[in-house]
């Protein structure tokens, strides 16, 4: 019997981990300081280059040896930064880049070009790209007059008494041109660090991140100070244009060069022009399956003009921005109408990735539309009632549960079986980790920051599919123990050495991988449920679930105890191979929901509670996991099979 004292232990190393999370994300945020000034040269660059180079020849000396030192000193910058799965492929754009100013490329393929590297560079590193808050336009109009205005003008012509003699001259903020190609996270960075070999200094000493969001925000208005009325039209009667721009940080990323490749550069003008000196409108903007039917036609729009890969993205967020977020509320009154959103949404998205005809995409576009309508109308009309929530709360605990609770009851029956009672801590520390980091999870999404659907459906698909290979392996382990006399063998053999302190972890990664992805999933569906304001039938929905649960882990325990040795192994082994097939299913599903993976249609019947989908990934990658254990089946058979 193991002791208190281990189990503390166990507990505390878990609790240490997390806590040490923080600290190592905050070393990381101190190594890539350079980032903010990285992306910024970029942005420049993006901006000027065509002040630089015309035609394939030089305009401005100047200018353009100034492109030349960015796209130099961006690379360098971008060698010192940690390491990181993605900085291999942003210094090779970096070189790729610098062979285009060095080549004196077109404008638009070097902008392009400056641009892409910059949105990878924050998807890699991410810095903050929004205010905390709403902008205040009247304490940015009253900080321009006191510190801009004697340069750039009094109405941001480029034309104050101090920019006489500057060299280069004083910004213009009312060139259309040059404004198209800047966002309000532009300005804010300029106005943060300065321009070097500029008259332009940095303020981030002089004004608060507020302060300096704000003056980023009025200055960006200037270019399009006549465009405001009409683009209050139009972001009050069209839901599709309204569907580009959603949140702040959306806003204080948006270029109107990039806006108008689909909706048409007036449009853009008019949107940006709106937003921009009323970013408190986007209160009003789309969410949930209003979102999502917004982005869906905003998708096609985009495919339509030709921008396949704006129409991915905006086909993506329709999901994991739109549906995801009120994913628990449908679940409540019509799960089945879920899974065919889900469905219907990725065969969608995939179609966009094989360049499929637009009369096809708008075609299923419209499929999909039909599906939304009908959850947006029982999302509105059925109000959350007791029973929902309890119901709701009682089935996410039990189905997610039930899966971690299989593999950690089979490896608690094993090692009891196997005498090895020292190593149960392992496991009961693996999960008693997995819930604490569950417990994180939960604080994370509330207080700090919001988990997105993508990094969530990640999360749930590679754990997933880790979790399986895992038993994949375990289970024909299991079933090698569980022929002839494999076990006897096993036991005088193998006891002394078997389950080493190696494997000791093992078994505590195991237990962590397989509780920490349902506490994971539940969590985040709890943390939507607790919402609708009834806590007390939400807490009393966990309750009976855990109860319940509590008597499954009783029953099993109970029953092992029981059963021979040889027998044991031989169920065990069959479960563990159920649920490898089972949980590469759902990994592959969320990956699928992601975007990593393709959706292709197929006669088979929707069984989730058995990770069936009637998709071919999904059940091509099940397949594989069957064959798999059936050659190990008949691998083992052949190991004990008489000479």
């Amino acid at each position: 019997m193991f002791s208190n004292n281990q189990y503390l232990v166990f507990f505390l190393i878990g609790i240490s981990m997390l806590l040490l999370l923080p600290l190592s994300m905050a070393r990381a945020d101190n190594a890539i300081s350079v980032v903010p000034q990285t992306w910024q040269m970029l942005d420049y660059l993006a901006a000027d280059y065509a002040g630089a180079v015309e035609q394939g020849k030089i305009i401005d000396e100047t200018e353009f040896a100034e492109m030349q030192e960015f796209s130099a000193t961006v690379k360098t910058q971008i060698v010192t930064l940690p390491e990181h799965a993605d900085k291999a492929a942003l210094l090779k754009q970096a070189a790729q880049l610098q062979t285009l100013v060095e080549n004196k490329a077109d404008t638009d393929a070097v902008s392009s070009q400056a641009l892409q590297l910059a949105d990878a560079l924050l998807v890699a590193y991410p810095i903050p790209t929004s205010p905390t808050v709403v902008p205040d336009l009247k304490r940015g109009a009253t900080l321009y007059q006191s510190h801009c205005a004697s340069c750039h003008g009094v109405t941001g012509g480029g034309d104050g008494p101090a920019a006489i003699g500057l060299d280069p001259p004083a910004i213009a903020f009312t060139d259309v041109e040059r404004a198209d190609q800047r966002s309000p996270l532009s300005l804010f960075q300029t106005i943060s660090q300065g321009v070097e070999g500029t008259s332009m200094i940095g303020y981030s000493e002089q004004l608060n991140d507020a302060d300096r969001w704000a003056l980023a925000y009025y200055t960006g208005t200037f270019a399009y100070i006549n465009y405001v009325a009409n683009g209050e039209t139009l972001w009050q009667q069209d839901t599709s244009t309204r569907a580009h721009i959603g949140n702040l940080d959306e806003l204080s990323r948006a270029r109107a060069e990039q806006i108008g490749v689909v909706l048409g550069r007036k449009q853009a003008h008019a949107l940006i022009a709106y937003l921009r000196t009323h970013p408190e409108a986007l209160e009003q903007a789309l969410t949930g399956i209003a979102l999502a039917r917004g982005r869906l036609a905003a998708s096609v729009k985009a495919y339509q003009a030709g921008d396949g890969k704006e129409a991915i993205q905006l086909a993506l967020s329709a999901y994991l921005d739109g549906v995801e977020p009120v994913e628990p509320r449908l679940n409540t009154v019509d799960s089945a109408l879920r899974a065919r959103i889900e469905l219907g949404m990725g065969v969608f998205r995939t179609g966009l990735s094989k360049g499929e005809a637009v009369d096809t995409i708008v075609k299923q576009a419209a499929e999909v539309d039909q599906l939304l309508i009908e959850a947006q109308d029982l999302t509105t009309n059925s109000a959350a009632n007791a029973s929902t929530i309890f119901l709701g709360a009682f089935t996410i605990l039990v189905r997610e549960g039930l899966e971690a609770l299989l593999i950690v009851v089979a490896l608690l029956a094993f090692l009891n079986k196997a005498g090895r009672r020292e190593l149960l801590p392992y496991v009961h520390s693996g999960w008693i980790a997995a819930l604490v980091a569950g417990g994180g999870t939960w604080a994370v999404a509330h207080y700090l920051i919001d988990i997105s659907g993508a990094s969530r459906e990640l999360t749930e698909g590679l754990s997933a599919l880790f979790a399986a290979l895992i038993l994949l392996a375990v289970g024909l382990w299991m079933h090698q123990k569980s022929t002839g006399d494999r076990w006897q063998m096993y036991l005088k053999e193998k006891m002394n050495s078997a389950l080493s302190k190696k494997s000791a972890w093992f078994l505590f990664v195991l237990a962590f991988i397989s509780v920490y992805r349902e506490v994971f999933e539940t969590i985040l569906f709890y943390a939507a449920l607790w919402q609708e304001g009834l806590e007390i039938w939400l807490l009393s929905g966990i309750g009976a679930a855990v109860i319940v649960l509590a008597l499954i882990t009783w029953g099993m325990l109970r029953t092992s105890r029981r059963l021979p040795i040889s027998t044991f192994f031989a169920a065990s082994s069959a479960l563990i191979a159920v649920l490898a097939v089972v949980l590469t299913g759902k990994g592959v599903s969320a990956l699928q929901e992601a975007g990593w993976v393709a959706v292709s249609l197929a006669p088979i019947p929707h069984i989730d509670l058995l990770g069936v989908f009637p998709t071919w990934q999904t059940s091509l990658a099940q397949l594989v996991i069957i064959v798999l254990l059936i050659i190990g089946y008949f691998y083992n058979k052949r190991l004990v099979a008489p000479a």
